[in-house]
Parts: structure tokens; C-alpha cells; sequence
């Protein structure tokens, strides 16, 4: 930020809105933004794919529509039985990551974001479990060279509300609890808010210890420095004050399985002048000058952190932080809306930051609309991942029919895939959100999970055309 209070702005910056043709009425989408910047440094930029695939072809089972060319195979839903013999598959499926095994092999770490009232929870398994009383928590997948399921289990339990997370660079997922609930709230004998990780090969190898040092607050994700080992956490918080974006700087950086719980130190980013996110509009806002603040109490113990006392110069919030991954040589991290009427300090409907450590840059790369000329009829982004193609792959979180979205590095916006399972009625349809969207190690198939119904599809196709 300069003397005068004006953001740097990027010469580079370029506007571009494109409608994504999905075939569903009102459910067009505009992205506007500097999409060159945001794959620039990324391994993707080298192989990049410009155009989309196609008007959505309808599927006659009614679980999900494709461009002509791809196909789905189901590879899990909710209420079937694991192939563990360890109970039903849960509900309410979200956070995914892939993960390569041996001989070919392909692991899968799924999040299931039970609450109390989750309707299937997690089986309680011994030594997995943290706190019997949760009903969210993991499963794994393992499937082999052809994608065919050949195991499924209980990953961690007794978690709960388990939203998104990420992987690491040693191959484990860490799965985030999305929540705040103390021990004695909601029928919880521990206290939850925490990360856990989650060996999706070896569950037993990680077991269910919470990561306390990364803090206790209404996690959504997380992305690793694989240089550095630094690990970047949202948090997604609705009401003000809204949530904090923090590093956690490890004792054992990059020391593999198990290292996090070594301990570390908790931070939170703060952007002088800039005590809201949404309150920056403008495509290439550069700060320069961001400042990292440690947080008082992790832990949580009187006070949420981010009601906690920064100092006379305070902390930096974004309602809504989501979404949160590596590219290149940057953090990319997504605020999925601000609503001024909740108290915002403006309003979008979703907003893509990249923080560059090298430079100690925050820069605005993408925003989604209300200031475009078309707009998204619910709340967008929420997960987002890196396609092999190039560019992004977003899944809409919002009202009406739910996509996933492709956006190329030229700014065109494509539909990737409309879920069909309706959950409501004839006259108040009801669609769950898409989650959880990643690609195999190879690039060559995209899973993705509904939420509602929990579903986990594989979706295969021309990919890199």
C-alpha cells in the first residue's frame, strides 16, 4: 500500500468476461480478471488449454451432465456399504485430494462434513477415533490402474464438521474442522476446531491426533509451501468479525508424516490500510508490504482468535475464506463472497488472492461479479484446483442448478459438469453443491464429490485436447 492509501496496480492487468454456455437457464457466470498472472509461475502454464468442450450433454440417469467426449463411473455413495465391512459410507461428502500408491495404484482421502446432526456418520473405529461423540471425519478410496475401486475405509473419526483441507508434499492429507465447539457443546466430549492428518495409504500411521499448534478456528483449507514447509490456513467465518488468512511456520519444516506435531508458530496476515479484503474491487491490486502478526492464543482458550487483540493496528479479515492452494512459486487463496448487508465492507460474489512469499506480495488476481455485466445466481467460488490442461477448475457453491466450471488462462469460461440429483421437489428443486474437485497423478481422470446426495464421481474424457 503506498503513503496515500491507493493500492499498486499491475500494467499487465487485463479485463475479460466470458458467459459459460451450460444449457441451464440462469446460470451463466462471469469471471473477470488477470488470468495471465495467475498461471504464469505455475507448472500448468506450460501446457495450457484455451477453449472449453462443449455445450453439457444431458444425462439420461440424471446423476451428472459432461461435454460429448467425457464419462463418469460412481465410486461411491452415501449409504452403501464400505468395502471395509465397517459400515455405511457417511454423508454429506466435501474436501478430496488424489494421492499415487504403489503399482499403479491411486489413493483418495475424502472429508465428510458431519455435524451432530449429521445422517450417516462416520464409523467409530478404535484407534482412529478422536472423540467418539463426532460424526464427521475421512474415508479412503484405493483404486487400481483401471480406477476400479478395490478398498474403502474409515480414515480418521470422531471429527467434525471436516470442510475442505489439502495435501501435503509427503503425500497426507490434512483434513480442517470447521468449527468452533468446545467439550459439553453440541454433545462433544473434546474440544474440535483443529487439523488432523491423514495418511490415505496407512490411516493407522497418522491415527487421530489433532495438530493443536495450527490453531483452533472454523478451518476450511490449507496449502504447503513445498520449498519452505510454511503451511497457509482459511478461515471461513460468515458473521463479523469474518475470518483471518494465517501461516503456521513448523518447528520441523517438511520433516514428513507426522512432523507437524512438533509444533510451530501461529500467524495472521495483515495488509496495513486494509482492515477488510472485500473492501479492495479493483483486478491487480498489489500490496507489497504485508505483514505477518502472531496470533495471541492458538488455542483458543477464552477467545476465537479472530475476535483476539492484534494491536492498535489490528488484523486484516475476508468473510468467506475458502478455497486454498500451491502454484508455482504463490499461495492462491479465495474469498467465495461479501455481502455489505452482513456487514461486509462490500459486496462480490467471490474473489481469488495471490500471495507471492518470495516478494511479500498480496495480489487481487480474479473477482466474480456483482460489478460484472453477468452474474452468478448464488455465491461462487468454493474448491478450486489447477486442471492438467491448464487453468482452473472451480465448483459453484450457490443456488439453483450447481456446476463445475472451467476457467482457461485466457479468461474464457467453460461448464465442466451440472450435478442432476435433485434432493428437493418438482416446484422447489434442490441440487447439492459440487466439492472436492481433483485430478488423479496423472492427470487423466477428475473426481469430484456432490455433497448432497454424498456421491463421488470419476470423471474421464479428452482432458488435454
Amino acid at each position: 500500500m503506498s503513503e496515500n492509501g491507493s493500492p499498486h496496480s499491475s500494467a499487465a492487468t487485463t479485463r475479460r468476461q466470458m458467459l459459460a454456455r451450460s444449457g441451464a437457464v440462469g446460470a451463466g457466470i462471469a469471471f473477470t480478471g488477470a488470468l495471465s498472472e495467475l498461471f504464469t509461475d505455475s507448472a500448468a502454464a506450460q501446457n495450457l488449454g484455451h477453449y472449453g468442450y462443449g455445450d453439457l450433454v444431458p444425462d439420461p440417469d440424471g446423476l451428472l451432465d459432461l461435454p460429448r467426449g467425457f464419462r463418469y463411473k460412481v465410486l461411491s455413495k452415501e449409504g452403501d456399504r464400505l468395502r471395509s465391512g465397517e459400515g455405511p459410507v457417511p454423508s454429506n461428502h466435501d474436501g478430496m485430494a488424489a494421492f499415487a500408491g504403489r503399482q499403479g495404484r491411486t489413493h483418495l482421502v475424502r472429508n465428510h462434513e458431519n455435524r451432530n446432526t449429521g445422517r450417516v456418520p462416520v464409523p467409530v473405529i478404535d484407534g482412529l477415533t478422536y472423540d467418539p461423540e463426532g460424526k464427521g471425519g475421512c474415508t479412503a478410496l484405493t483404486l487400481d490402474r483401471s480406477g476400479r475401486v478395490v478398498d474403502e475405509r474409515v480414515a480418521i473419526a470422531g471429527t467434525a464438521v471436516n470442510c475442505a483441507g489439502g495435501p501435503t508434499p509427503w503425500h497426507t492429507w490434512l483434513t480442517c474442522e470447521e468449527t468452533e465447539d468446545k467439550a459439553g457443546t453440541n454433545g462433544y466430549t473434546k474440544d474440535h476446531g483443529f487439523i488432523f492428518e491423514v495418511d490415505g495409504a496407512d490411516p493407522r500411521r497418522t491415527g487421530a491426533v489433532p495438530l493443536t499448534a495450527m490453531g483452533r478456528f472454523q478451518h476450511e483449507a490449507i496449502a504447503v509451501d513445498p520449498r519452505r514447509g510454511v503451511v497457509y490456513e482459511t478461515e471461513d467465518a460468515f458473521e463479523r468479525p469474518f475470518g483471518l488468512f494465517y501461516r503456521f511456520l513448523p518447528r520441523k519444516p517438511l520433516g514428513g508424516t507426522g512432523s507437524l506435531r512438533a509444533g510451530g508458530k501461529l500467524q495472521a496476515m495483515r495488509v496495513p490500510g486494509v482492515p477488510e479484503l472485500s473492501s479492495i474491487q479493483e483486478i491487480g491490486a498489489r500490496f507489497d508490504d504485508v505483514e505477518w502478526v502472531d496470533v495471541p492464543d492458538p488455542l483458543a482458550v477464552e477467545t476465537p482468535i479472530r475476535f483476539q487483540d492484534f494491536g492498535p493496528k489490528g488484523i486484516t479479515h475476508a468473510q468467506k475464506l475458502e478455497g486454498c492452494y500451491w502454484g508455482g512459486r504463490s499461495v492462491y487463496f479465495v474469498s467465495s463472497f461479501a455481502h455489505a448487508s452482513q456487514g461486509s465492507a462490500a459486496d462480490h460474489y467471490g474473489q481469488i488472492w495471490r500471495y507471492d512469499p518470495d516478494r511479500r506480495r498480496l495480489t487481487l488476481v480474479i473477482v466474480f461479479g456483482p460489478d460484472t455485466d453477468i452474474q452468478l445466481p448464488g455465491e461462487s467460488p468454493d474448491n478450486i484446483c489447477l486442471a492438467p490442461s491448464g487453468g482452473l477448475m472451480v465448483c459453484e457453491d450457490g443456488g439453483g442448478a450447481q456446476h463445475v466450471y472451467g476457467v482457461t488462462r485466457r479468461g474464457e469460461v467453460y461448464p465442466m459438469a451440472r450435478n442432476r440429483q435433485n434432493t428437493g421437489t418438482a416446484e422447489e428443486p434442490e441440487w447439492g453443491e459440487f466439492a472436492g474437485v481433483t485430478f488423479s497423478p496423472d492427470g487423466r481422470t477428475m473426481y469430484v464429490n456432490v455433497y448432497d446426495p454424498g456421491t463421488t464421481f470419476a470423471v474421464t474424457g479428452p482432458w488435454r485436447r
